[in-house]
C-alpha cells in the first residue's frame, strides 16, 4: 500500500512497488512548473518549493535563453531546471511549446500577469493621476486570458495533475479601477481564465490575493474569503512570501483541491500567526467564490 502522504504525484507512485518494504520507499520528488518565475510572486514560489527538496522539484519558466542564467542565480536553481517559453507568442505556438516544457511535470502553479508601464508625465503637466499603457504583445487580454488559457490546455495535454492560479481579489466588480488601467479590463481577463481552468476537468486551485505587499512572510495570521467580502474590511493586503506559501500549501493539503478563495492577512502582530493551513481554508466552511457574480466565461 501507499504511504499516505498529503500531497504524492503520479510520477512518484510509479516507483513505489506495493511489494517494497515501507522502511525503504523513496519516492521522487514531484516535478512543479511556475509560470511567471521572472516574477516577485513567481519567484517566491519557486523558493518555496525549494524549501521542500524532498516533496518538490521546481521547474521554473523564462522567455529567453539569454535569461536563463540570472534566473537560476536569482532563485538558486540549477539551468536545468529552467525551461525556456515565450509566454507572450501567439497562442497556436505557445501551446506546443508550454506540452513540450511541461513533460514530466504533476502540478503548475501559472503565476504570470500583465504588467503596467506608467508613462511619464509630460513637462508642465498639470497634477493628477499617473497614465499607464500596456507592452506590445503583453495586454491583459494576451497575457492572462489568451497566456494563461493555453497554459491550461498545455496541462490538460501533457497530463498534468494539478494547477494553482494565482489570481486577484476584485473580480466580482467589472468596475473595478483597476479594469479601468489603460484600457486594459485586466480583471475581467483574469477571471475568464478562472472559469475556463474550472470547466477544463483538471484539478485546480484559484487563489485571490488582495494588495500584494514586498514584506516578510509567515509573520501574519492569514484571512481568508470568497466573493471580495475582504475588500470591506480594513485587512486587504496579504505578502507575496504568504501568497507563495499558499500556493504550496494547496498542493500539500487536500482540502485545497477545486477551490476559489480570496486571501488577504492582518498586520503583523494581531492575532496568530498562520501555520495550521488546513484550518485556514476551513474558516470558509466548504465555501467557494460564486462565478454567477459577474460571469465572464463568454465574456469579450
Amino acid at each position: 500500500q501507499l504511504i499516505k502522504k498529503p500531497w504524492v504525484s503520479r510520477q512518484s507512485k510509479l516507483l513505489i512497488s506495493s511489494n517494497t518494504p515501507q522502511s525503504s520507499l523513496k519516492m521522487a520528488p514531484a516535478k512543479v512548473m511556475v509560470t511567471g518565475a521572472g516574477g516577485r510572486t513567481g519567484g517566491l514560489v519557486v523558493k518555496r518549493l525549494l524549501t521542500r527538496p524532498s516533496v518538490f522539484e521546481p521547474i521554473a519558466t523564462v522567455r529567453s535563453d539569454a535569461s536563463k542564467s540570472g534566473l537560476a542565480s536569482k532563485l538558486g536553481l540549477q539551468e536545468s531546471s529552467i525551461r525556456v517559453v515565450d509566454i507572450s507568442q501567439p497562442p497556436e505556438a505557445l501551446r506546443p511549446a508550454l506540452v513540450q516544457a511541461m513533460q514530466g511535470v504533476s502540478a503548475l502553479v501559472i503565476a504570470t500577469s500583465a504588467v503596467p508601464e506608467m508613462l511619464p508625465k509630460p513637462e508642465g503637466a498639470p497634477p493628477g493621476p499617473p497614465s499607464f499603457k500596456w507592452k506590445a504583445d503583453q495586454t491583459p487580454e494576451q497575457v492572462d486570458w489568451l497566456g494563461q488559457a493555453a497554459q491550461v490546455d498545455a496541462a490538460r495535454e501533457a497530463g498534468v495533475d494539478h494547477v494553482v492560479l494565482v489570481s486577484s481579489m476584485g473580480g466580482t466588480n467589472p468596475a473595478h479601477p483597476l479594469n479601468n488601467i489603460a484600457g486594459g479590463k485586466i480583471l475581467q481577463w483574469k477571471r475568464k481564465a478562472e472559469q475556463y481552468l474550472m470547466a477544463s476537468g483538471l484539478k485546480y486551485t484559484i487563489i485571490h490575493p488582495g494588495g500584494l505587499l514586498d514584506e516578510a512572510g509567515g509573520a501574519r495570521q492569514l484571512l481568508v474569503g470568497v466573493d471580495d467580502t475582504l475588500t470591506q474590511g480594513a485587512n486587504r493586503s496579504v505578502p507575496r512570501e504568504d501568497v507563495a506559501e499558499v500556493c504550496v500549501q494547496a498542493l500539500l493539503c487536500g482540502s485545497y483541491a477545486n477551490r476559489s478563495f480570496d486571501l488577504a492577512s492582518m498586520p503583523p502582530g494581531e492575532g496568530a500567526v498562520t501555520t495550521d493551513f488546513e484550518a485556514l481554508l476551513a474558516a470558509i466552511a466548504g465555501k467557494d467564490c460564486d462565478y454567477k457574480l459577474n460571469d465572464c466565461a463568454a465574456w469579450k
